[in-house]
């Protein structure tokens, strides 16, 4: 059979099961201010309870450095004097949600230091703490490896160490959107970049330590600067950069 197409059928194929889905949440940032009915800020540098956010991180967060522009929802990074600065915004108590399928459109920026991410955690995090509540990172990126995307969990059988990821190669990976999707049910979690389907969580034995994902949890979206992540190095000479997301959307 053609190659072209097979291509062109799954690709009908995958799009019809998305069509068939439910669209329950979707955020494509239109119009020239953040939606405060979907979004909260996050600012500061963590402290005292959480200083450098957990991970030695070097931004601080401030609320100008978000904003809304051509549809699409602009974090810029930047270092002003001898501090940086950076966005981040989150769904807490605003859309939260159990099982779905979600879809984030973003472009990421280039440079060594960055660590923009696309992430999720518990609706219980307050109550139990992390890593209790459980995290999905749908996608992380760190300017030191230009061209590998990450996908993870942290649970707490993993102590919150980065034990259950996924590391894939992408070709010029900041020189276009791409869209990182997230398939959750109660037995597994899938993740997929442009289509392509890149890991799959589901451990044999499901528990509150091995997978902490039977409740609600919330987005997140951020650019971090630095951190045991991100590097301990940060190439001054980049700054500004701006992650770009056009669009999030939540199927059921």
């Amino acid at each position: 059979m053609n190659r072209k197409y097979i291509i062109l059928s799954l690709s009908l194929f995958i799009g019809l099961q998305i069509s068939a889905q439910d669209l329950i949440w979707e955020e494509d940032f239109e119009g020239d201010s953040l939606n405060m009915e979907n979004w909260s800020y996050e600012t500061g540098d963590g402290c005292p309870d959480l200083c450098g956010w957990g991970n030695n991180e070097r931004q601080i967060y401030n609320e100008n450095y978000v904003e809304v522009k051509n549809g699409k929802l602009v974090i810029t990074a930047d270092k002003v004097g001898d501090k940086y600065y950076s966005g981040k915004v989150n769904t807490k108590d605003k859309f939260e949600f159990q099982y779905g399928t979600v879809e984030v459109r973003a472009k990421l920026p280039d440079g060594h230091g960055l660590w923009p991410a696309i992430w999720m955690l518990g609706d219980n995090v307050n109550e139990v703490g992390w890593p209790a509540s459980g995290e999905i990172d749908i996608m992380e990126f760190v300017g030191r490896q230009p061209d590998t995307i990450h996908n993870a969990l942290h649970t707490p059988a993993s102590h919150g160490d980065t034990e259950n990821i996924k590391t894939t190669p992408v070709k010029n990976a900041t020189s276009e959107f791409r869209v990182f999707k997230m398939n959750w049910t109660e037995d597994a979690i899938t993740f997929y970049i442009d289509g392509e389907k890149t890991y799959t969580f589901s451990p044999s034995e499901k528990t509150e330590e091995t997978y902490p994902y039977r409740h609600p949890f919330y987005f997140l979206l951020n650019l971090a600067v630095g951190g045991n992540f991100g590097g301990p190095e940060v190439d001054d000479s980049i700054f500004p950069k701006q992650f770009l997301i056009d669009y999030v959307k939540v199927y059921k």
